[in-house]
C-alpha cells in the first residue's frame, strides 16, 4: 500500500476519534456508555474481528510467519520489561510504575487492530492476533506485578479466559483444518467485527474529552514516558529487526503495534491495584494525542 494511503488511513481513524471526542463534550456519550462500548468490544466486536481474520485456506508460509511474529513478540516484551525498570529507576515510585507500565504495553487493541486492518486488511490483524498473545500473559502477570510487586502469577488465568486470547485459538483451529463456515455465519462475523475500529476509535475520542489538558502540559516526566513509548521503542525495533534481517512485513507489524500509545488499560489496572490512577490516565492521552504525529513519522520508515 502507498504511503499516501497509510497516511490516509491514520487521519480517519483520527477524525472518527474526534467524533467520539465531539459527542462526549456535547454529553451524548458518558462514562456509562463508554463503559458499555469497551464491553462490547472487548467482549464481542474485537474476537468476531480476530476470528474472522482466520477465516482463510490454509497457508503454510502464514503459519511460518505468523510463528516467527510469536517468537519475535515474547522477545520484545520481555525486553521492554528490562529496558522500563532500567529507564526509570530514579523516578518516585508511584510515576515509575505507569511509566514502566507504558514502556512495555502499548494499545494494540484498541488502536493497533484497526490500524492494521485498514493497511493490511486481514492478514494484518491475523499477525497482529498472534504478536498478542504474549501480550496478554505480559500484560495479567508482569503487567500487574510492576504494580503490586507480587510474582506469585495469580492473574494467569486471566490470560486463559481473556476474550482475545480464546478467540485467537479458536481461529487458530479455523485456519489450519481450513474449516468451511456457512456463508451466513461468515458474514455474521465479519459485519460485527468490522464495527470494532469505528467503536474503538469512538471510545478513545470520548475519553480524551474527560482529561485536563492544562494539568498534563505542566509535567514534563509524561513526555519522557511519551518519547520512549512513542519513539524510542519503535525505533530500536525497527533497527534492530533490520540489522538481523528480518523481512518486511514482519517488521511492519512489529514495529506499527509498537508504535501504538500507552494501552488504555494502563489507567484500569492502574486504580485496581492501587497505583497513580490520575498520572496513568494522563499518560494515555499524552501519548495517544502525541502519537497522531509519531505514527506517520513511524510509517516512513517502514515498506509497504
Amino acid at each position: 500500500m502507498a504511503r499516501n494511503a497509510i497516511f490516509n488511513q491514520v487521519i480517519i481513524l483520527f477524525l472518527i476519534m474526534l467524533i467520539g471526542f465531539y459527542v462526549r463534550k456535547k454529553k451524548i456519550f458518558n462514562g456509562e456508555i463508554n463503559k458499555g462500548l469497551s464491553e462490547l468490544l472487548i467482549n464481542i466486536t474485537l474476537p468476531c474481528m480476530i476470528i474472522s481474520s482466520f477465516m482463510m485456506e490454509y497457508d503454510s508460509k502464514m503459519m511460518l510467519k505468523g510463528t516467527k511474529i510469536l517468537i519475535y513478540s515474547i522477545i520484545i516484551h520481555s525486553t521492554l520489561v528490562f529496558v522500563g525498570y532500567l529507564l526509570f529507576l530514579r523516578y518516585p515510585k508511584d510515576k515509575r510504575n505507569v511509566l514502566r507500565f507504558i514502556t512495555v504495553f502499548s494499545n494494540t487493541g484498541f488502536m493497533g487492530y484497526p490500524i492494521l486492518y485498514g493497511i493490511l486488511g486481514k492478514t494484518g490483524v491475523f499477525y497482529a492476533s498472534i504478536f498478542n498473545i504474549p501480550f496478554n500473559l505480559f500484560l495479567w502477570t508482569v503487567g500487574v506485578m510492576i504494580f503490586t510487586g507480587d510474582k506469585s502469577f495469580n492473574s494467569i488465568k486471566k490470560v486463559a479466559t481473556n476474550p482475545s486470547t480464546i478467540s485467537v485459538f479458536v481461529g487458530l483451529i479455523i485456519f489450519r483444518f481450513s474449516i468451511n463456515i456457512p456463508y451466513s455465519i461468515e458474514s455474521t462475523v465479519k459485519m460485527v467485527g468490522d464495527i470494532t475500529t469505528p467503536i474503538s476509535m469512538m471510545i478513545i475520542g470520548s475519553m480524551l474529552a474527560e482529561r485536563s489538558v492544562k494539568e498534563i502540559l505542566k509535567d514534563i516526566t509524561l513526555y519522557y514516558g511519551a518519547v520512549v513509548r512513542l519513539i524510542l521503542v519503535p525505533i530500536s525495533i525497527f533497527l534492530i529487526m533490520k540489522l538481523l534481517g528480518v523481512e518486511d512485513l514482519l517488521i511492519n507489524i512489529c514495529v506499527i503495534l509498537e508504535a501504538m500509545p500507552a494501552a488504555v488499560v494502563t489507567a484500569i489496572i492502574a486504580e485496581k491495584y492501587d497505583g497513580n490512577a490520575i498520572y496513568a490516565s494522563q499518560s494515555v492521552f499524552i501519548t495517544t494525542v502525541l502519537s497522531i504525529i509519531t505514527i506517520p513519522m513511524m510509517v516512513i520508515l517502514l515498506k509497504f
